[in-house]
This record gives structure tokens, C-alpha cells and sequence, in this order.
């Protein structure tokens, strides 16, 4: 008995967090994530990067998955996860190509129409709290511009 009533948590659990990955938030935010982005500011260990060089950065999302590269070199693939009823919003990359692959940056973002904000820790770090970036925190912050929705 208590082994079939250990197999019905297990299953209750599972559903529940297939649910919860199909929220009508998270369909929404993600809904907001897709298309083709445009960097256009952004801080790296609370260096902020020139106007020039946010340009070059681009970032595609399609579905679960997120490009983000420099020009012509790759710069990460990865799978996120979001979750949109946490003050502030959180969104995790999990690496699947890049630098840092293998590895998890747990991060937050702003979805604002058109503009999306994000501010990501280094691997192993502690999600951040604000959307900022400081000398030495390891952190990335960053604004982007949507250019393209998904077809």
C-alpha cells in the first residue's frame, strides 16, 4: 500500500508540474519571448558594453530555445525556463552550446511589449534580485529591442 500511495505522489507531482509548464502565464510570456531581438544595452560584470559593440549582438528565440550570438559567431544555445508569476519574473538557460555549456545561468527579465530587459548570474551564482550589473558580481545585464516576430 504504501508503495502505490509513493507511485501516486510521484504521478500527482508530475502532472502537476507539466501543468504548471503550460500555465496561461508562462504561454503568454513565452508567446512574448519568440522572434528576432536586437541588443541595445548592456552590462557585463558591471562594465557597460559600447552603443557599437550592443549592436552586433542579436538573439533568437523559437519555442523553448534561445540563440544569442555576435555578429557571425555564436555566442550560446540554450533551453529556458521562465517563470512569470515570481516578483521579479524569473528565466533560467539552461546551456546547451557556448561557452559555458552544460552549465545553468539562473536569471530575471521584464517583458515590455516590444523591449525585453534581463539580468543573468554566472553559473553556479545566485539569481540576481535587480536588474543591474556591478563590478564584479559576474552578471550580465541587458536591454533588448524586438526586430522580427515569429511567422
Amino acid at each position: 500500500m504504501k508503495r502505490v500511495l509513493a507511485c501516486m505522489a510521484v504521478a500527482v507531482a508530475a502532472i502537476a508540474l507539466v501543468a504548471a509548464d503550460e500555465s496561461p502565464a508562462v504561454k503568454t510570456d513565452l508567446a512574448g519571448l519568440q522572434g528576432e531581438w536586437s541588443m541595445v544595452k548592456g552590462q557585463v560584470d558591471g562594465t557597460p558594453l559600447s552603443d557599437e559593440m550592443a549592436r552586433m549582438f542579436r538573439r533568437t528565440c523559437h519555442d523553448d530555445v534561445v540563440r544569442v550570438s555576435n555578429g557571425m559567431q555564436l555566442m550560446m544555445n540554450a533551453k529556458i525556463t521562465i517563470d512569470p508569476t515570481k516578483t521579479p519574473k524569473t528565466i533560467d538557460y539552461e546551456i546547451l552550446d557556448g561557452a559555458t555549456k552544460g552549465k545553468k545561468h539562473l536569471g530575471i527579465y521584464q517583458l515590455d511589449g516590444d523591449t525585453l530587459t534581463s539580468c543573468f548570474a554566472a553559473p553556479d551564482a545566485p539569481r540576481p534580485t535587480e536588474f543591474a550589473s556591478k563590478s564584479g558580481d559576474q552578471r550580465v545585464f541587458s536591454v533588448w529591442k524586438r526586430q522580427a516576430s515569429p511567422k
